[in-house]
């Protein structure tokens, strides 16, 4: 009984999924207008300084294990 309840849930789930409407009228016209890119390249900025805060942030801790 678990079994079907949960495949009629999975089968409801993908249902409305493919209900919704692909177009995605925004990132069309930022593409056309050439703004995508900025906002591409401003969570490359982001994600870059994460990684770099983060990769800092490990090495500080390594350093304070070791010392310890």
């Amino acid at each position: 009984m678990k079994k079907l309840i949960f495949s009629l849930m999975l089968m409801f789930t993908t249902l409305q999924i493919f209900a919704q409407d692909n177009g995605v009228e925004m990132a069309d016209q930022m593409r056309s207008n050439g703004k995508i890119y900025v906002v591409v390249g401003c969570i490359v900025v982001i994600l870059v300084g994460l990684l770099v805060y983060l990769f800092s942030l490990d090495k500080r801790l390594k350093k304070l294990e070791k010392d310890n």
